[in-house]
């Protein structure tokens, strides 16, 4: 028999002072209690009762807020989560044994010690979808769904605590900042805004949606009101601002910051440098005048939408592809033709590229995917989702081998799938994470009897859902749908897809790749494009066989420019503007 807590608190009321409660407990349950946390909603600087998730970090690292070290590694602080609904100001919720946790899976687990602890109340709005049904998620409010910084989440000042996993103590933190709202960005000489209603996002979700734009113009671009411009989108995440460009040499006083990932001393200093690079070739006299776009169409799911329609995100594709795109072109002078635009991005962004160019393949003239997430769910990195019965597991007779996450190029795994997973389920049920196993399953799955993402796999135990996954095959498996559309595709896409992977990209998203090269290499009509590969590269190499890795990424922009350029002149129709541009 069991006791419950309130028959605890009332035994341990009475034998105040004869043992400690940890004790009592112990006697009562055959198990060590723990210590617990008490989370209050301040009343003080919240009016107003808040649906949303409530995420505990602990950790014995001090050196900056708990909130900005919250990671998926096995040396990642330890995370909780909570749901709230109608959390009032001046409530307390419980943290305590029993709620699932990464890395640890329960509170019993965490060691006894001096924590650091904070609390984030990650607040949850109302949608009144268009098919009828009602979900609470978190809306995009201009920090790219991210959780720590969202505008209108409600956080707690971090505190020093000692924690027991053998004791009865109650830890109180109070939920008492709200985080301020971000302003919109303004105009320079060379970054223009641009804000578009979507008249398509808007029905879905049953409030107003905005797609937003951060515009790179060309250099004349005031002084030459007649030219007119092709455009290239720089598919990705979240921008808070145009990335990667910045008209002032490298800070001289600027403090380094040492990149782990690149074993680079000073990352941060090549970032600022590479950025001015490329100021001074977009305004050299010699480089194409042209448009370049960085698009925030950050949702409630996630940081981006992956730029095509989903029956839980929304008709995002078209969105793009037939509002945001036309109005940007109308507004910045755009030719507006499809010969005249291009798509490319690494990772999401390489996806996403070459996703628009299959699904829209008139509208786009040519797209360049480095290391693009799973192209091929055949290795949806390493699962096949349509044969394997498990994506954690390989399972054998007698036991099994949990899948790795990540690794570097030496294959060192810093967590597993199974791993990532977890870390997402404690950030947020129902696909509410905002994280990125979550947002496949966001983009690519029917919408539920509920209203959220039908689950592709058990999110605890890894067990796949075969009818989703063909549901997945025939709407996103991009070699697949190229494969069984190809006597309508291959005509309007030959000379337009390119593929840029490293070997060893950390996610294995080569893996995909050598599939979808198996069925572009012989297919009928040729596709006239190009896949190659990195030798011992990470994500996200961009296809330079001449630079490293750490530099090659930020690149982007200048890369394809030649690439671009001999797809105009393949392409552009007769009578085609190429020279009001050509400044």
């Amino acid at each position: 028999m069991t006791a419950n807590r309130e028959e605890t608190q009332m035994i341990n009321r009475k034998l105040a002072g004869a043992v400690s409660a940890g004790a009592i407990m112990s006697a009562l349950t055959g198990a060590a209690f723990a210590d617990t946390f008490s989370i209050q909603l301040s009343d003080q600087a919240v009016t107003e009762a808040h649906d949303g998730r409530v995420i505990l970090i602990i950790t014995p690292d001090g050196e900056k807020e708990p909130r900005f070290q919250v990671k998926q590694s096995y040396d990642a602080p330890q995370i909780f989560g909570v749901n709230v609904d109608g959390l009032a100001p001046g409530e307390s919720l419980e943290i305590a044994p029993g709620i699932l946790g990464f890395p640890a899976k329960d509170m019993k687990d965490v060691p006894a010690g001096d924590y650091y602890v904070q609390a984030v109340l990650h607040k949850y709005d109302t949608f009144n979808l268009s098919n009828g049904k009602t979900v609470k998620l978190p809306a995009a409010r201009g920090a790219g769904q991210n959780w720590r910084l969202e505008p209108g989440n409600v956080i707690s000042a971090p505190q020093k605590v000692s924690f027991d996993p053998q004791g009865a103590n109650e830890i109180s933190i109070t939920l008492d900042n709200v985080l301020p709202e971000i302003a919109e960005p303004e105009d320079t000489k060379y970054i223009r805004y641009i804000k578009v209603r979507s008249e398509k996002l808007s029905e879905f979700w049953g409030t107003d949606v905005y797609i937003n734009g951060h515009v790179l113009v060309p250099e004349g671009f005031d002084e030459n009101p007649d030219a007119k411009y092709p455009l290239a989108i720089f598919h990705g995440h979240f921008p808070a601002e145009f990335g990667g460009f910045r008209t002032t040499p490298p800070d001289p006083d600027l403090e380094c910051e040492y990149s782990e990932r690149f074993d680079e001393p000073c990352y941060n200093r090549i970032e600022q440098q590479e950025a001015y690079d490329f100021y001074k070739q977009w305004t050299s006299d010699d480089f194409p005048r042209m448009l370049i776009v960085e698009i925030d169409h950050s949702n409630p799911y996630y940081d981006d939408s992956y730029a095509v329609n989903s029956a839980n995100i929304g008709p995002y594709g078209d969105a793009i592809t037939y509002e945001f795109v036309p109005a940007l072109e109308e507004q910045f002078r755009g030719i507006g033709e499809g010969w005249s635009r291009f798509v490319y991005g690494g990772s999401t962004g390489g996806w996403e590229a070459l996703a628009v160019q299959v699904k829209y393949p008139d509208e786009y003239n040519g797209a360049f995917a480095a290391c693009p997430d799973p192209i091929d769910f055949r290795q949806f990195m390493l699962t096949d989702i349509y044969e394997e019965d498990n994506a954690y597991y390989y399972t054998g007779p007698f036991t099994r081998v949990e899948k790795p996450g990540k690794r570097n190029y030496l294959g060192h795994v810093p967590y597993t799938v199974e791993m990532e997973n977890r870390w997402e389920l404690v950030l947020g049920d129902k696909t509410r994470s905002g994280a990125q196993w979550d947002v496949w399953e966001a983009v690519f799955s029917p919408n539920g009897e509920d209203g959220y993402p039908q689950r592709i796999w058990n999110k605890l135990t890894g067990e796949i859902d075969h009818t989703v996954a063909e549901y997945w095959r025939e709407n996103y498996d991009l070699r697949y749908i190229l494969e069984r559309d190809w006597a309508e595709l291959g005509p309007k896409l030959q000379g337009k897809i390119h593929i840029y992977t490293g070997d060893m990209d950390n996610f294995y998203l080569n893996n995909a790749t050598y599939l979808m090269e198996d069925f572009l290499v012989k297919a009928d009509p040729p596709y006239q494009g190009e896949v190659t590969y990195g030798d011992r590269d990470e994500h996200c190499w961009n296809g330079d066989p001449d630079l490293p890795n750490a530099v090659s990424r930020l690149r982007y922009n200048t890369m394809y420019v030649p690439k671009i350029l001999e797809r105009i002149e393949a392409a552009a129709p007769e009578g085609a503007d190429l020279t009001s541009w050509r400044y």
